[in-house]
Order: C-alpha cells, then sequence, then structure tokens
C-alpha cells in the first residue's frame, strides 16, 4: 500500500474523513460538498500521527532538500508543524492568520532570518486561499517560502491555479482522488456514490444535477 493511500485508509478509519454524497455538507464558501474532513483528529491517534509526520519528514527532505525552518500555518499547520522541526532538526515557526493587535504587531511567531528557506506546513487544501496568505505574509517578513507540504488535498481546479498563479510548489500527502478509491476498495461507500464522489472533482456547482 503506498503512503498516499494508506493515510486516505487511516482517515476513514478514525472518522477524520465523510463521506455523504446523498447529504452533502455546506462549506463556508457555500459550494455543497460531499466530503467533510477535520484532520486535527488524526493528533489524537498515535499511530496516524506518526505515519503524517514521518511522511512529512520524508517528503520535505525528498523535494525540499535546502530547507532551512518549518513553519506552521494558524492553528491547524502549527502541532503538525512542530513535530516535522523537532523530527528535522530545524528551526520552528508559526504564521498567525492576521497580525497581532497589540505588542509588536507580528504576524510570525518564532525567529526567521532574512532570506531563511521556508516550508510551510498545512493540513487541509481546499482553494489554497488561506495557505498562500500565509506565504505571502512570511515572505512580506523576508523569508523565502520555497514550499508548502499538506495532509490532504481535495484536487479542486481553484487551488491549482491559485498556486501555479503565486508561484509556489504545493506538496501533500493523499488526495482525493485516492480517499474515495480506498473508500470503494473498503466498503464505505456504494458504485452509485462513488459516481457522484468522481462527478464533484470534476465540477462543483453542478455534480448533484
Amino acid at each position: 500500500m503506498t503512503l498516499a493511500s494508506q493515510i486516505a485508509s487511516d482517515l476513514l478509519d478514525i472518522q477524520a474523513v465523510y463521506l455523504k454524497p446523498n447529504d452533502p455538507f455546506t462549506w463556508a464558501s457555500g459550494i455543497k460538498s460531499p466530503i467533510y474532513t477535520d484532520n486535527r483528529v488524526t493528533l489524537s491517534y498515535p499511530e496516524t500521527r506518526t505515519l503524517i509526520e514521518n511522511g512529512f519528514v520524508d517528503k520535505i527532505k525528498e523535494e525540499f532538500p535546502e530547507v532551512e525552518v518549518i513553519a506552521g500555518t494558524a492553528t491547524a499547520g502549527i502541532p503538525h508543524g512542530a513535530i516535522i522541526a523537532d523530527k528535522m532538526n530545524l528551526p520552528f515557526a508559526y504564521i498567525r492568520s492576521k497580525p497581532k493587535d497589540h505588542g509588536a504587531g507580528n504576524q510570525i511567531e518564532g525567529r526567521v532570518r532574512k532570506g531563511q528557506k521556508m516550508v510551510v506546513v498545512e493540513d487541509l487544501i481546499s482553494t489554497g486561499g488561506s495557505v498562500l496568505e500565509a506565504v505571502a505574509a512570511a515572505e512580506r517578513e523576508g523569508a523565502d517560502v520555497i514550499g508548502v507540504v499538506a495532509i490532504f488535498t481535495y484536487e479542486l481546479p481553484k487551488a491549482t491555479e491559485n498556486f501555479e498563479k503565486a508561484g509556489v510548489k504545493l506538496v501533500t500527502l493523499s488526495n482525493y482522488t485516492e480517499l474515495i478509491k480506498v473508500a470503494k476498495v473498503q466498503g464505505y461507500i456504494t458504485a452509485d456514490d462513488l459516481t457522484l464522489l468522481r462527478k464533484f472533482k470534476e465540477n462543483q456547482e453542478t455534480w448533484r444535477d
């Protein structure tokens, strides 16, 4: 089993991911979605957590060997980022969603040198908007962001477009395609469910028509 399929299997087993194509969730954006993900749940399961953190370390060493500092996004990326930094014996920082409204007004907490090569850690990629805002904030404060890593991506076209436009490389441990494939094999969903789930990936607006 590949790392992507093992993580997908674990996310289903610990109910970090719910698939309900016939009773969809409503995202904050208003999109009706057959999938809901809460990767914070992974922190409560040591075996899954270790699989994820070791996967991150291997991917970062492979894709971003020049990394000098790990940064987590607030709040979901912070615990994963801290564990990764510890495993890699690298400095750690975290990026607030907005600057503090008191004190020094920092948006990055921790010490990041100008030009220091940074990898930003996120738990989930939908459109990529929030993590790319964090990347922009880090770069404004002098970091050289060389990439973003995340546990899971919905593989939405908007995310691909946003990362390409920003010129930021994205590496994820697992993805929507792998998840729904594993879900069908393991009996979490029916063949009809799988058809609906594939339609969602093709078009998030018309998949229920």
